[in-house]
């Protein structure tokens, strides 16, 4: 019988090594930074100048919303709701409405019925097609006049012209490891989640830059963000 052909093999050139792929799990994140006394008063100052800039500036803009609101909707024009903010803290936080007033109901039984708008829902906390919103609400939700009210939030305290998402009670569990860098910070208008794609983005993708922003904030990064919300608002980018 003829010996099978075996393969050359030179053992005068060293092993090649194969290199490993990189790992997909995210990097760790740095722990929050902590912002010095001056810091935060100049923070604190720019949150106020800002908000009073906004009602003296476009005062007539929020009128109107709030006119269409309540002839498109009826009453009430304003909707609010608890979430969570800077130390686990909950606040009193305002949006005009666009969405029917049973919303949770009608989300309940609509997820119940379309298990893959329920999947989205699950990774995204987002609808494409969301039934609870009316047909003005989803003219002010594209334009993020919707998100008008919040500076009031910024007046009395409860959150910053930027920093992370408003988080909800029932998203708590969703932070992990990264609640502590959620607390760090007061809850902002707008922040990297809004002008990184926002509601294209998975929640897990939305909590990595909560954490990323606590971690590197500087007064700088903050200018930085507000120049670029202009644009995400201008141009509609990730709205929904």
């Amino acid at each position: 019988m003829r010996p099978e052909h075996l393969p050359f093999v030179d053992f005068r050139r060293p092993p090649v090594r194969v290199a490993q792929p990189r790992s997909t799990q995210p990097a760790s994140v740095s722990p929050p930074y902590c912002l010095t006394p001056v810091e935060r008063v100049l923070k604190r100052t720019m949150d106020i100048v800002g908000a009073l800039t906004f009602f003296v500036l476009l005062g007539p803009m929020y009128l109107a919303v709030a006119l269409v609101v309540l002839i498109g909707m009826g009453g009430p024009v304003h909707y609010w709701q608890n979430r969570l903010g800077h130390g686990g803290r909950s606040f009193r936080f305002y949006k005009f409405r666009s969405m029917v007033s049973d919303s949770d109901e009608i989300l309940h039984r609509y997820l119940e019925r379309n298990p893959a708008e329920r999947h989205q829902w699950e990774k995204y906390q987002k609808l494409d097609v969301d039934p609870r919103v009316t047909r003005v609400g989803r003219v002010i939700r594209k334009l993020s006049l919707d998100e008008l009210p919040q500076f009031f939030n910024v007046l009395k305290g409860d959150m910053s012209l930027v920093g992370p998402r408003p988080c909800m009670v029932r998203q708590r569990s969703m932070y992990g490891k990264h609640w502590a860098h959620y607390c760090h910070m007061k809850p902002g208008i707008t922040g990297l989640w809004q002008v990184s794609g926002r509601n294209r983005l998975p929640y897990a993708e939305r909590v990595a830059l909560d954490a990323r922003y606590a971690a590197q904030w500087s007064l700088w990064l903050d200018v930085k963000i507000l120049a670029r919300t202009v644009w995400v608002v201008l141009s509609g980018d990730g709205s929904c």
